[in-house]
């Protein structure tokens, strides 16, 4: 419970710093769908998840889909330290149409598609 607690207050911390970052006036996006977790608190178009990892850690990802940018923390449960793990720029992960995929492959859908 206190690391759920703990978790929440961070997104809502991290969400609250990044949107006060951003220029008033702005009107706010809807964000993408994104999967149920335990815990994610969406302001501004910016999407936060959280969800504890291996009870070792809090693990916090930020979305700015407007920017179509991620980056992943660390909150080491027993110290309350935070370390950022990652940050990417999806734009280009997103421009593909399938990556590790079996067939079929979006392309063959999509030739089998045509031929009708």
């Amino acid at each position: 419970m206190k690391t759920t607690v703990l978790g929440t207050v961070l997104v809502g911390l991290l969400v609250t710093i990044v949107a006060g970052a951003l220029p008033e006036g702005r009107e706010a996006a809807a964000p993408p769908r994104m999967p149920v977790v335990r815990s994610g608190v969406a302001s501004e178009g910016m999407i936060a998840l959280a969800e504890t990892v291996e009870g070792k850690y809090q693990q916090v990802t930020v979305i700015d889909p407007k920017q179509q940018v991620m980056s992943v923390y660390h909150v080491d449960l027993a110290s309350g330290a935070i370390e950022l793990r990652s940050v990417r720029n999806i734009h280009w992960d997103l421009q593909m149409s399938d990556f590790n995929g079996k067939s079929p492959l979006a392309q063959e859908i999509q030739a089998m598609a045509e031929q009708r």
